[in-house]
């Protein structure tokens, strides 16, 4: 099947947006960190501040990430019937679920609901690594 050139650029666009999504995710929770280690009230509203900003930028990785992914799906609909895109369909919604719980955490920290250690979020700053192996894994070697 010839795919048009319109497919392959969405999906460089979809792999440079998801890129900038990632580098948030990476990024984020390490601000959690910081923010959580901060003593000072100036320090913790910079954080806020970055935290927000950045977020915006994921965000709006994020959904380009789909929206050029969407495109590729409607013009190569077969994709849907492949095993391993349902699973990476799947690790896909893992990643939606972290980045609300990503949200979740810049509201919390606002509140200064502050945890009494980082331990978990140092945890926490690692799982996209796992979501972003499971998805190029999938998409490049297609192992089912």
């Amino acid at each position: 099947m010839q795919l048009s050139a319109g497919y392959l650029w969405f999906k460089a666009l979809h792999v440079a947006f998801m890129v900038t999504w990632f580098a948030g995710l990476f990024y984020l929770p390490r601000l959690f960190i910081y923010h959580t280690d901060a003593k000072d009230q100036v320090s913790r509203v910079r954080f806020e501040t970055m935290e927000r900003r950045l977020f915006i930028l994921m965000t709006i990785g994020m959904v380009l990430t789909t929206v050029f992914g969407l495109l590729m799906l409607m013009i190569n609909g077969a994709l849907s019937y492949q095993t391993w895109f349902k699973v990476k369909l799947l690790l896909l919604l893992g990643l939606f679920v972290y980045h609300y719980r990503c949200w979740h955490w810049i509201g919390k920290l606002k509140a200064g609901e502050l945890p009494s250690d980082t331990k978990w979020l140092r945890w926490f700053n690692e799982i996209p690594v796992i979501f972003l192996l499971g998805i190029i894994c999938l998409a490049i070697v297609k192992p089912f």
